[in-house]
């Protein structure tokens, strides 16, 4: 069977000395395609934001027609923090620097976890280009086509957790004197990712609490082993290790 050499989390962590990693340049200054990706996400997000109001202001014909598109994006939003940690959990334990797609994410994973408040050094920009891209392409047919207040407010919820999930990561990072008094207070009532609940993630082999929105799925996912299981699942059918079962700090 195919098994994970343990080696590539090494290479990624010797591969850039820690004053480098922190001190990255790149990171601080994003390039004009990070900011032009990052403004289309955010521009994205405002019109399928303001299309669904006004589809709903339009269509109003009692308190019904605004419950509706609510309650589809709370349920978005909450079903966003289950899909960063389903995406956090496979990103973190399958793959290489080298795979398609994704490879530069898996790398930016295993450094993060060698060096995790790196990522509060990084232009919010930076940090979320690759996610507004995605936001971009996905939404903007739907903002286009779509007639649907429910679904607009759904897929602006459930995507937009996907596009702003790192910066909830970073500020879930960044020492509470140093953040705004509006995230602290999102953070302490536990509406976005607190401190405390994403920092039970950073013990070797890292191998719990991956959901990184609110985290409100984390204690489910783990007292139940669901990753646990999906990782026998993924062992039985196609005999890779999760990079968890080959960490050598992990029991």
């Amino acid at each position: 069977m195919a098994e994970f050499k343990p080696q590539q989390k090494n290479s990624a962590s010797k591969a850039i000395s820690p004053k480098h990693f922190y001190d990255e340049e790149s990171w601080k200054t994003p390039t004009s395609i990070q900011r032009a990706w990052f403004a289309s996400g955010c521009t994205t997000l405002l019109i399928s934001v303001a299309k669904s109001l006004i589809m709903i202001s339009r269509r109003s014909t009692g308190l019904r027609s605004w419950i509706d598109p609510v309650v589809a994006a709370i349920v978005g939003y909450v079903l966003g923090d289950l899909g960063t940690g389903i995406y956090h959990w496979a990103i973190d334990n399958y793959g290489t620097a080298r795979t398609p797609v994704f490879g530069s994410q898996i790398e930016g994973f295993l450094r993060h976890h060698d060096h995790p408040s790196a990522i509060t050094k990084r232009h919010i920009a930076t940090n979320l280009y690759v996610g507004a891209a995605g936001f971009t392409i996905a939404v903007l047919p739907m903002n286009i086509f779509c007639t649907n207040p429910n679904l607009l407010a759904f897929s602006a919820a459930f995507l937009g957790c996907g596009m702003f999930c790192q910066q909830l990561h970073a500020w879930s990072h960044t020492p509470k004197g140093k953040l705004p008094r509006l995230v602290v207070a999102l953070q302490d009532s536990r509406v976005i990712l607190q401190r405390a609940e994403h920092a039970a993630h950073h013990h070797p082999p890292f191998d719990s609490h991956y959901c990184i929105v609110s985290g409100v799925w984390n204690r489910f996912l783990d007292k139940y082993k669901i990753f646990w299981a999906m990782e026998m699942i993924f062992f039985f059918i196609f005999g890779v290790r999760p990079r968890s079962w080959s960490d050598f700090n992990s029991k």
